[in-house]
């Protein structure tokens, strides 16, 4: 096992999509499309307080993703904190705020992640590699309509 350790970091990722706010909400507040663009989730409640659990395996491995939802104003923010746990290790705890803003007839989302990560399990790096793949993807699901 690593020596303990703790490592903060924060990031922040912008994109644009050819779609209104309230359409790019609800690509992140409606399970069905959610699954488009992240992993399905396994416990999706998507109101002030409500859970979000999905599993996911990488190189033998299970990661768990644990949300909970601490702020939702439709169509222009949802703030939550999740922790990531790598079969049965804890490997990282952040909030995330996701903002959407009208511009002309396009989305800008900005996604800010405040990251701790815990005893050399995990990145930064990787993490933000991982946005960078899910909001991309993300983006796709917009120009396929």
């Amino acid at each position: 096992m690593n020596e303990r350790s703790v490592k903060h970091d924060t990031f922040v990722v912008e994109r644009t999509y050819s779609a209104a706010p309230a359409r790019v909400f609800a690509a992140w507040a409606d399970p069905q499309i959610k699954a488009h663009w992240f992993p399905k989730a396994a416990e999706f409640e998507f109101q002030v307080g409500g859970r979000e659990v999905n599993h996911g395996s990488h190189n033998g491995a299970v990661y768990t993703f644990d949300a909970l939802y601490l702020d939702i104003i439709p169509g222009e923010r949802i703030v939550y904190s999740y922790i990531m746990d790598r079969d049965q290790t804890r490997i990282s705890a952040s909030l995330a705020t996701v903002e959407f803003k009208a511009a002309g007839k396009t989305t800008k989302l900005t996604y800010t992640e405040q990251g701790v990560y815990l005893d050399d399990e995990d990145k930064p790096q990787f993490r933000l590699e991982g946005m960078n793949i899910l909001l991309d993807t993300l983006g796709q699901t917009f120009k396929a309509e």
